[in-house]
């Protein structure tokens, strides 16, 4: 459903971050197409998921490659993703001269993209139903602005025809219906609700779930709407440590933050003042869950 967003709204969305900026790479950026799907199609020839990429690709991934995950800045992606093939990125690449990536490294090179083109574009930080029939993946997405619709549409770029057929997905990737991405702060509202058991949200293979789940994937979503897009194993503030119980006032302050962040387009400035609050905001250092580090961003 369509409905008036405001200009400063759209004009926040098309100016780089400092994560998104590509800068004087954008030479390598030359061929790259314009309309939504083609540029879809183009990410997806340039990354490939690390934990699938033997048994959907056939590509068993080097010991010496398996940091790419942990890339962070585009301008890093794009440097890397031509150290393995010099050819500018609207080139599709050989499986073995993709980057080695998560779902997020698609995400933001899309969102790059696509304000490099002048076209409004955030990361969403959340939770994907298609991926285990009965619960919610943590997952990344992209909301692209649709000019001629006046809305904002919901692209998963990962999902190429190899992920469609592997999961059985029907539903259009570029336009996913809402039901099946479940922004961060819809989740938390459901299961604050007792809508849905917060327990199915996560990342299953991990054990890794609950309530204090979804409350990290909360901040990580307002990090991204104030145009911080950190990795999705990135720590640090008010994020719950794995399987904490949250205190009442804990619980009231992410029940707070999420009824705000359910409509970003109305309350951005709100969500803009919120994150200066240091429990929020990114500081210049996180600790990486994955490496089980500290880093420096």
């Amino acid at each position: 459903m369509s409905r008036v967003i405001d200009s400063q709204v759209l004009n926040y969305f098309v100016q780089p971050s400092t994560m998104t900026s590509i800068g004087e790479r954008a030479d390598a950026l030359a061929d790259v197409p314009t309309s939504l799907e083609e540029l879809t199609s183009v990410i997806q020839g340039l990354v490939v998921y690390d934990i699938v990429a033997a048994d959907f690709y056939g590509f068993e991934i080097p010991p010496s490659r398996r940091d790419e995950i942990h890339l962070r800045p585009v301008k890093a992606l794009i440097d890397r993703l031509l150290d393995l093939d010099d050819r500018t990125l609207g080139m599709a690449r050989a499986v073995e001269r993709r980057l080695v990536g998560r779902c997020h490294h698609f995400v933001v090179l899309l969102t790059a993209m696509l304000r490099h083109q002048g076209v409004p574009a955030r990361t969403r930080c959340g939770f994907g139903a298609y991926f285990n029939p009965g619960h919610f993946e943590d997952h990344w997405v992209c909301e692209a602005w649709r000019e001629s619709e006046q809305r904002w549409v919901v692209v998963d770029p990962q999902l190429d025809k190899v992920w469609q057929d592997r999961l059985g997905i029907h539903d259009d990737v570029l336009d996913l219906p809402r039901d099946q991405f479940i922004v961060a702060a819809e989740a938390w509202t459901r299961c604050r609700q007792g809508a849905v058991d917060p327990a199915r949200f996560g990342i299953s293979f991990a054990e890794l779930n609950g309530l204090w789940y979804v409350a990290g994937n909360l901040v990580r979503d307002l990090a991204a709407l104030n145009k911080v897009e950190v990795l999705p194993w990135d720590v640090w503030g008010c994020q719950p440590q794995p399987g904490n119980e949250l205190t009442s006032t804990r619980l009231g302050f992410f029940d707070e933050l999420a009824s705000v962040m359910r409509d970003p387009d109305l309350n951005l400035a709100d969500l803009r003042a919120r994150y200066d609050d240091d429990w929020l905001r990114v500081p210049g250092e996180v600790f990486n869950a994955v490496r089980r580090q500290p880093e420096k961003l």
